[in-house]
């Protein structure tokens, strides 16, 4: 583990992050309320193809520095860029997964392309999550306001209710062991309960539509239909929309948490995406892919 230091205000803040392997650079943007450990099982898969894995804590998550403020997506987006300035990345991909695809299209925004050569987007909160008069396809207020209500009476309770549904456990359903839950929902536990209330805030209330139509590098938007936390209709398929020359996979019965669930699909799509052999700018049933 690495530290890098991002400044807000005057008061300077460490963010953790791994780096490992050689070759094209890709880095791994992890989502609420995780960090940068949920990526443990695409590590060696990328590595092993060639490139150089890089993932990090956002502020007030994992290792990372935990300050009261900064949680919204411009803050967050800097402090992406001083991450990719400082290890000085070129021609990267950029991963974000869930509240992680906001950071990516904001980045893009906000600091343009040079550093980056494609972006992945991974059961992403893009569009705009949040049910407005001018966002009737979005999610209905309520249910954010209960999420932060039940963090603020007894997050860890939350958090075990939370990652049940995440990766789709039910009565007929339980993809993930038991002790993935408690190990996942461990690292939940090292954010802080503010950033965690604040994130909420962000992702749900941000509106990437404008960040969207500005994206001009090859992209790639993976989510699962049967995804009960971003729901597919609210989420990717207006992304697609958007973005009409990206590509778009859509796995069939997979959760939010498609990153454990489906992560031999996953790794072998990212690493097609980057080796460039994925074609660009269609929809692709997941079963009619071919690998190479």
């Amino acid at each position: 583990m690495k530290f890098i230091t991002t400044t807000r205000s005057g008061e300077e803040h460490k963010i953790a992050y791994s780096d490992y392997g050689q070759g094209s650079p890709v880095v791994l943007i992890h989502g609420w309320p995780l960090s940068r450990e949920m990526w443990e099982y695409q590590l060696e898969d990328l590595v092993n193809a060639g490139h150089r894995v890089i993932k990090y804590d956002r502020l007030g998550f994992g290792k990372s520095s935990k300050p009261w403020d900064g949680y919204d997506y411009d803050s967050l987006a800097d402090d992406l860029n001083v991450l990719m300035e400082d290890l000085d990345l070129q021609d990267t991909t950029l991963v974000g997964f869930s509240m992680g695809g906001g950071e990516v299209v904001r980045y893009l925004s906000r600091f343009g392309r040079n550093r980056v050569r494609r972006i992945a987007l991974i059961a992403s909160v893009t569009p705009f999550m949040l049910k407005t008069l001018d966002n009737p396809e979005g999610v209905d207020p309520a249910v954010f306001d209960e999420m932060m209500e039940k963090i603020r009476e007894d997050r860890i309770a939350f958090l075990d209710d939370f990652g049940k549904k995440f990766f789709g456990v039910n009565l007929l359903s339980h993809p993930v062991s038991n002790q993935l839950l408690d190990y996942y929902r461990m690292l939940c536990s090292f954010a802080s309960a503010n950033s965690t209330l604040k994130c909420v805030e962000a992702f749900s209330q941000t509106d990437f539509r404008d960040d969207l139509r500005r994206v001009q590098v090859p992209t790639l938007i993976i989510h699962g239909d049967a995804d009960k936390t971003v729901p597919i209709e609210a989420s990717a398929e207006r992304t697609a929309k958007i973005i009409p020359h990206a590509t778009y996979i859509v796995y069939q019965g997979a959760p939010h948490g498609l990153f454990y669930t489906h992560r031999k699909q996953l790794n072998r799509d990212l690493i097609s995406f980057m080796s460039g052999q994925m074609p660009f700018g269609k929809s692709i049933p997941e079963e009619k892919i071919n690998y190479v």
